[in-house]
């Protein structure tokens, strides 16, 4: 079964631009073209993109999935490399975790310099963001 890209975007959830820019990294295999030159997509595609998207709904880069994908092109390799690909992505998230905490201790602690509402002149937070005393402890 063939399928424009329209229809592509449709059963996948990404959009018209996504796809083409799949295509452009080479993630994504060149589609058929029909007589009237449309992209004509097989099952594999649909596949292949549902993949990639759910790579990148867990934060991978496209260097990542592209070494993903070329593991799930060779299913005989040995997935060592694959393990150890998730073992760093999982330790920058960790490391993304720890600098967000980081931010939200942060920003708490602005909030705090503007308890009440006043007129914006006398906002705390406005001033400590103004004079960069809202980054020193």
């Amino acid at each position: 079964m063939l399928i424009k890209i329209g229809e592509l975007a449709t059963r996948t959830g990404a959009t018209v631009e996504t796809i083409r820019y799949y295509e452009k990294e080479s993630l994504l295999p060149e589609p058929s073209r029909s007589q009237g030159n449309y992209r004509l997509y097989r099952e594999e595609h649909i596949e292949r993109l549902q993949f990639i998207l759910h790579c990148r709904t867990l934060d991978m880069t496209l260097d990542e999935v592209r070494t993903l994908l070329r593991y799930r092109d060779k299913p005989d390799q040995d997935c060592g490399e694959v393990n150890s690909l998730l073992d760093e992505h999982i330790q920058a998230v960790e490391n993304r975790m720890q600098e967000l905490m980081q931010l939200k201790q942060h920003l708490l602690v602005l909030r705090q310099k503007c308890a009440r509402e006043a007129p914006a002149e006398s906002c705390g937070i406005l001033n400590a963001l103004a004079d960069n005393s809202c980054h020193k402890q």
